[in-house]
């Protein structure tokens, strides 16, 4: 029983989601303009995590014969023979549609709507058509990773707004970066599996300046909430330290063409989101 529930636990990529619904409370304390009341914030934490799970299930299953070809997901639950491909399908389908119900029901329909939404960006347009057809699947299919921020501001406010999509558009930014990082380390494991990573369809050196490009833009992205009167001081400082950290890696990674420092930019890349999110989260908090 143990095995088996580490088994689904795996499927759902918990430190993914993690950080996922760390962007969903990121953008309710915004929104709210301090800590939600807990009747909101629960009920989108629980439908932003089975959305957010749901969704990983079910990439694993179309993407199975992709990763029984590539060493880092050979291990799998589906490559490896742990669970049969069926009940991953049921498994993730099921949490998809409970977190509408769960968002729906105790939130609002915005919020749910914005999940259900996210969910098939990532596993239609993402991982069915983008992935396996060009080079620019990380750039387009980076909206499904800002989803989650949408579905906080919406569970707070029941819409919309510019504060809203800068946030959905800091996350956008980040994810080619962050993406490509990997794709770097694992090149040959994506030219084996016939996907075209941008380091498989246009080599490494082209990765590495779109890299340092995409950083810049998300660097010059991150001030605009300051310049904005969104977030204040704390944050903007916050902003200023990590993006030339960032920038800094960027160019570390054309200087210097090998697999550490790809893994040092990726793993630079999850920390870098983790801490500007943090820091808008102390910013509203704090209120400078």
């Amino acid at each position: 029983m143990a095995a088996r529930f580490r088994t689904y636990l795996e499927l759902t990529k918990p430190r993914i989601v993690l950080l996922l619904l760390f962007t969903t409370v990121t953008a309710m304390v915004i929104a709210a303009e301090g800590i939600p009341r807990l009747r909101i914030l629960l009920p989108t934490i629980i439908g932003g995590i089975l959305a957010a799970s749901g969704s990983s299930a079910i990439n694993q299953y179309i993407d199975r014969e992709m990763d029984s070809k590539m060493a880092r997901t050979a291990r799998r639950p589906i490559p490896s023979g742990r669970v049969s491909p069926r009940n991953v399908l049921n498994f993730g389908v099921t949490l998809v549609l409970l977190s509408v119900v769960v968002l729906g029901f105790w939130v609002n329909w915005l919020a749910a709507l914005l999940a259900l939404g996210g969910a098939v960006y990532y596993v239609v347009l993402y991982t069915i058509i983008l992935k396996r057809n060009t080079a620019t699947n990380i750039i387009i299919g980076g909206g499904a990773g800002a989803m989650p921020a949408l579905v906080g501001w919406a569970a707070v406010t029941n819409n919309l707004s510019f504060e809203a999509f800068l946030l959905f558009g800091i996350i956008f930014y980040w994810t080619p970066p962050h993406s490509w990082a990997l794709a770097l380390l694992v090149n040959s494991d994506y030219a084996r599996a016939n996907v075209p990573m941008m380091p498989v369809a246009h080599g490494e050196q082209t990765t590495r300046r779109q890299i340092l490009l995409y950083s810049i833009l998300l660097v010059i992205l991150t001030l605009v909430p300051g310049a904005a009167n969104m977030l204040g001081l704390v944050y903007m400082v916050a902003a200023l330290i990590l993006g030339a950290g960032l920038i800094r890696m960027s160019l570390l990674l054309i200087k210097i063409a090998d697999g550490a420092t790809a893994k040092r930019m990726y793993k630079y890349t999850t920390t870098y989101l983790a801490f500007l999110f943090l820091a808008m989260i102390i910013d509203q908090i704090v209120a400078f």
